[in-house]
């Protein structure tokens, strides 16, 4: 047995997973080995909203720094697999923007059409990459927003639960509801993003109507993450309960493993009298986050991460993990099946 759902057809993938386009981490390692896997890998272009708060007149947090920066990552994934994979472009505002047309330029010359789309106003790049025939995969947090991206002409839509690592939006709608409010109310088919993390939570979403999953935090936590085992490991030995949630009061709230800095910052925020982000600036500077990353000190900066860190076990191989995921989802709904008898009169 296997899937065969709108996304594995329209994308050309074995099992209906997609991998988050996560800041420091969507590199060509993890994103080749998760297409290898079956799923779809997603290289990383830009950065979040925080970070353009933070550095507003640099470039140097872009995850690829330059347009000729990401048409090596492409490249350098494309040698590492030849299943389907894709690319994150990340749009927020700035003082001094990147130059977007001269990503979407190298995308688009280097031959992939599978993007994941993300942040405020993105209008001009779907426009752009749907001119040149790119299926387009829009996240978002709230089914108005969803309804926006409509109008723009994606094809996916990536549904992001309150459980979700990272940017969770203002609305605190969790997955169960959010997912079955995208069912009842979407017509573009779209996927499921944050708290998943086995084969289990894959058939609950395809039972509330998703195509698919996304996941970030538990690839976070394989053997090719090109990240420190020490962040693994933290993230084995956490539980759903230990993320923190900063940035609230400038409504740009992110979930963050809730180490000291992110506390500190948590608390900061609460009592500041002012109100200044300059205060909490220094506790939530990603280029920290980054070196966490890289020299394994998890507390040395704040990094993100999901509550479905409950979930997660283990550190495998992508094509362990996707090929378990794929076997528990199906085994799963095949024991669903078995729930349903015949009416006897």
């Amino acid at each position: 047995m296997s899937f065969d759902t709108v996304l594995t057809r329209r994308l050309g993938i074995k099992i209906p997973i997609v991998q988050g386009g996560m800041q420091w981490v969507g590199y060509a390692e993890l994103a080749s080995a998760v297409s290898n896997a079956g799923g779809l890998g997603l290289v990383l272009t830009s950065l979040p909203r925080v970070e353009r708060m933070l550095m507003s007149n640099q470039l140097t947090a872009l995850t690829q720094s330059s347009p000729e920066a990401l048409r090596q990552e492409i490249r350098r994934c494309r040698s590492m697999t030849a299943a389907p994979f894709g690319v994150n472009v990340t749009i927020m505002p700035a003082i001094n923007a990147p130059d977007y047309k001269s990503y979407v330029s190298v995308i688009l010359d280097e031959g992939i059409r599978i993007i994941e789309t993300a942040g405020d106003n993105p209008g001009a790049v779907i426009q752009s990459l749907k001119a040149a025939g790119c299926i387009i995969i829009h996240k978002c947090t709230t089914i108005r927003h969803a309804n926006s991206a409509i109008k723009l002409g994606v094809d996916f839509l990536s549904i992001d639960g309150f459980e979700c690592a990272g940017h969770v939006g203002e609305s605190d709608i969790t997955n169960f509801i959010l997912l079955s409010k995208a069912r009842q109310s979407l017509e573009v088919p779209f996927i499921a993003s944050g708290g998943f993390a086995d084969g289990q939570g894959l058939a609950a979403a395809l039972s509330l109507g998703a195509e698919g999953i996304n996941m970030g935090t538990r690839f976070m936590c394989t053997i090719e993450a090109p990240i420190h085992l020490n962040v693994k490991q933290a993230i084995v030995d956490g539980n759903e309960t230990d993320t923190t949630l900063v940035l609230r009061r400038w409504k740009n709230t992110m979930r963050l493993y809730g180490n000291g800095v992110a506390k500190k910052a948590a608390v900061i925020e609460k009592n500041s009298a002012s109100g200044l982000f300059d205060e909490v600036a220094p506790y939530v500077n990603g280029q920290r986050g980054r070196e966490v990353f890289q020299n394994g000190d998890i507390n040395h900066g704040v990094w993100t991460a999901g509550q479905v860190m409950g979930l997660i076990h283990d550190i495998p191989s992508c094509e362990v993990l996707c090929k378990r995921i794929e076997r528990e989802a199906l085994e799963t709904l095949s024991r669903l099946r078995n729930l349903v008898t015949a009416s006897k009169l």
